[in-house]
């Protein structure tokens, strides 16, 4: 693994991969918001408004920025539309990675992060794509990206989103939140 340029970069690296793991990255606790909001917060609101070719300089950089603008919003604004305000950019980085060949080499829990925003996205074409790679590169997280890509084939967008985006629900809609599709 090669360390990234940027300190806030190799820390959140760390953490992500070191110090925490997968019941932390999905279980949601307060704990590991509140160590992610001190860690990493200032560097989300200084760097979430920069291009991403800003962090495409190296692989663990890149790497690092998407767990940043695609994963910490998730946690520190869990049930707000802040939670999505930086997917845009989380997409472009991994489309980034992805046309660099940087994805290939990492350990599955790596390659996942990296897919997430092609799972997260709500066009269709990034669902696709987020199925093909999953498939390759990260199968055990497989039947989550299924999932997802099933919302965006049915409805365009992700129903359990619509609430804190200000969207209207449709009944068929809520009848998919109420089954659990609603990450």
């Amino acid at each position: 693994m090669t360390l990234a340029q940027r300190p806030w970069a190799a820390d959140l690296l760390h953490i992500w991969f070191q110090q925490l793991g997968p019941e932390d990255w999905f279980g949601g606790s307060e704990a590991v918001d509140l160590l992610l909001r001190e860690r990493f917060e200032r560097w989300l609101h200084a760097l979430g408004h920069r291009p991403a070719a800003e962090f495409l300089t190296d692989r663990a950089t890149a790497r690092a920025a998407i767990l940043l603008f695609d994963q910490i919003p998730r946690n520190l604004y869990r049930g707000s539309a802040q939670a999505f305000a930086c997917d845009p950019l989380a997409l472009a980085l991994a489309h980034g990675v992805l046309a660099l060949g940087w994805h290939e080499g990492l350990q599955s829990a790596a390659k996942q992060f990296v897919l997430m925003p092609l799972m997260h996205s709500e066009a269709i074409a990034d669902q696709r794509l987020s199925l093909a790679l999953f498939v390759r590169h990260a199968p055990a997280s497989l039947s989550f990206a299924r999932s997802h890509h099933a919302m965006i084939a049915r409805f365009g967008r992700f129903p359990h989103r619509n609430a804190v985006l200000g969207r209207e629900t449709t009944p068929a809609e809520q009848r998919a939140i109420d089954a659990g599709f609603s990450w």
